[in-house]
């Protein structure tokens, strides 16, 4: 099959989450025999016209990132590709509508996958875009929702969740020093305060825990978990390598999830499937409740109290190393999810 991504920006302009989503799709594409092309603004060095890298060719629509001119010339470069599907992303939506214009040319059904609304988007373009894409994906119900809310048939959304590598955490070693862990960037999201404040109601008890992450609001959680007086039995342990988290998660009993904003909740997804007990806050714009929804090994939590009293409730619970529930995350299984969704647009099944 070939595929034409319309995305203005790729992670060789700066790694984002929904950048990277888009980057791990092409690339299990092209390992998987699909002939993969990502229209783009440039980003590689040289003034040469395409880039291959990991099985993707990226082909230069513009030089520098200005939507108007990337959107501009986007339904020429489309055509001239002959996709058999086009995957666009919902931001800026400019260029989501020209990759639609561009389909319609080219005959090619354009599937737009929708990470969030960003907050420098103009928001009157994403009714056009919801509406006329051919499908949409989600890597949420929450998010799901809100491109309903913007005109989509809810028929035309699809979530396709983000991925975990199952072979990965059946590999990893083990790291059982800590008993709880909060894994996320330390960002004005990340809400760990819920987290430190349940533990240090279980001050009286015997237990670790981790925070993994770094970001702009790290001293000051660390700070907060001083005033706690916990903080010589909270680590603090920074940006870890992938195979490090895994080994963590997959010797740590709980995993708390309190952030207030999460498209999708990947960490939480990683550490559900190495075992942890997952504990999550609920807020309106987080969607990591979902990855509890019918799981004995999870709670809902709306307040630092009731996080310390399933911490203590979840106690006796058996310990694992692995869930195999969650090999349906797989990366694999995903692009499967994905391939299906181009499959039915294209009307293949």
């Amino acid at each position: 099959m070939r595929v034409a991504f319309a995305s203005l920006f790729t992670p060789g302009h700066g790694s984002t989450p929904a950048r990277d989503r888009t980057r791990r799709l092409a690339a299990d594409l092209a390992d998987r025999g699909h002939d993969v092309t990502w229209l783009c603004a440039r980003w590689w060095g040289g003034d040469h016209a395409t880039f291959e890298e990991d099985g993707i060719r990226y082909r230069s629509v513009v030089v520098d990132p200005v939507p108007a001119a990337f959107a501009a010339k986007l339904p020429t470069a489309v055509r001239r590709c002959g996709p058999d599907v086009v995957h666009a992303v919902n931001s800026p939506p400019t260029a989501g509508i020209a990759a639609i214009v561009g389909g319609r040319i080219a005959r090619a059904p354009v599937v737009v996958d929708w990470w969030r609304d960003h907050p420098d988007d103009d928001p009157r373009r994403y009714g056009p875009l919801a509406r006329a894409a051919d499908a949409v994906t989600t890597p949420s119900r929450t998010t799901k929702t809100r491109v309903r809310e913007h005109g989509a048939d809810g028929d035309a959304v699809r979530v396709v969740p983000g991925s975990i590598d199952a072979d990965l955490v059946a590999s990893a070693g083990v790291d059982d020093r800590f008993d709880a862990v909060y894994s996320r960037r330390l960002d004005r999201h990340a809400n760990v305060e819920t987290f430190l404040l349940a533990l240090a109601e279980l001050r009286g008890r015997d237990w670790t825990a981790a925070v993994i992450g770094d970001g702009p609001e790290r001293d000051r959680i660390e700070a907060t978990a001083s005033d706690l007086r916990i903080d010589d039995r909270v680590s603090f342990l920074g940006d870890l390598p992938l195979e490090e988290r895994v080994r963590i998660f997959k010797g740590t009993h709980v995993v708390a999830a309190t952030a207030t904003w999460e498209t999708f909740a990947t960490e939480l997804a990683w550490a559900l499937a190495c075992g942890c007990v997952g504990l999550v806050e609920y807020q309106a714009d987080s969607s990591a409740h979902e990855l509890l929804e019918g799981r004995e090994r999870g709670r809902l939590v709306t307040s630092p109290a009731e996080l310390a009293d399933a911490i203590v409730a979840v106690g006796d619970l058996e310990r694992r190393t692995v869930d195999h529930d969650f090999d349906a995350y797989d990366h694999a299984a995903v692009l499967d999810r994905q391939l299906d969704c181009y499959r039915v647009v294209r009307g293949d099944e």
